[in-house]
């Protein structure tokens, strides 16, 4: 059973807020003050525990939910499913008014502010499993033709300009390391020079996107569960603003690397 964030904020702004309202309105001032010490003329009010942290803790899970619900929020890649883009250990932010607001709960869109475009990096709920979050680029839209020829990407017909880069991918002698141009979005992908093909060709319905990783022979995206539902839309990820990759496990128990400096800060393309 996954953690549900939102929900809990959402529980815990309505339940503070509540308390604090009905303390406001019914029992305040009904509750006779109790002198200060040592200072004459003032006095305090013999408040509640729950009604003082009530009052305490509303404005702040208010704004964490706003901020997080309507604003930004964070994420950290787990896999290299988006390498050399994303790597793991990446923690980035996500915009989540850029394919409009959504309720934190239930997350139906009241107010449409766009629609992902080809290149886009997206954040979404797994079609399989709503309750984990993936991240991959948008590569077809609705009432696009995707095709996939010999590692070669194909948009309604055109195939789209790759440029070869010079030498692989640190540790992954196999990878060669390509620059794609997707609409007006450059980025780099990976292209196993020994994983065999997987040709296809696919049309987007309506209110659905065709999304890949950018490691294209090392992803689990849209060519093996199929197509991101626009109501499956969290956000667009635009920052890197943190690189720290830390492992638990039974033999290495906790391990980190090193931060990459120069990662930390750029902007996702």
């Amino acid at each position: 059973m996954s953690f549900d964030f939102e929900l809990l904020l959402v529980l815990a702004t309505i339940i503070s807020g509540v308390i604090w309202l009905i303390d406001a309105r019914y029992f305040a001032k009904r509750r006779p003050p109790v002198p200060s010490e040592g200072e004459e003329g003032e006095s305090k009010t013999n408040e509640p525990y729950l009604v003082e942290f009530a009052r305490f803790l509303f404005p702040v899970v208010l704004i964490v939910l706003v901020l997080r619900s309507f604003v930004a929020e964070p994420f950290k890649i787990p896999s290299g499913s988006m390498l050399p883009t994303l790597e793991v250990g990446d923690f980035i932010l996500v915009n989540k008014f850029a394919y409009g607001l959504r309720l934190p709960v239930g997350h139906q869109r009241f107010v449409n502010l766009g629609d992902p475009e080809r290149g886009d990096v997206i954040v979404f709920r797994y079609p399989e499993n709503p309750d984990i979050d993936y991240i991959k680029r948008v590569i077809g839209v609705p009432g696009d033709e995707v095709a996939y020829y010999n590692k070669a990407l194909h948009i309604n017909g055109e195939p789209l300009p790759l440029e070869k880069l010079d030498g692989y991918y640190k540790s992954y002698p196999q990878a060669l390391r390509y620059k794609e141009t997707l609409g007006d979005v450059e980025h780099d992908i990976l292209v196993n020079t020994v994983a065999s093909a997987r040709d296809f060709v696919v049309n987007v319905p309506e209110d659905n996107y065709f999304v890949m990783g950018d490691n294209r022979d090392n992803s689990r995206d849209s060519r093996v569960w199929g197509f991101v539902p626009e109501e499956n839309l969290v956000g667009e990820a635009f920052l890197i603003w943190m690189n720290w990759n830390c492992t638990f496990g039974a033999m290495t128990r906790f391990a980190c690397q090193m931060p990459e400096w120069s990662r930390i800060g750029s902007v996702i393309e």
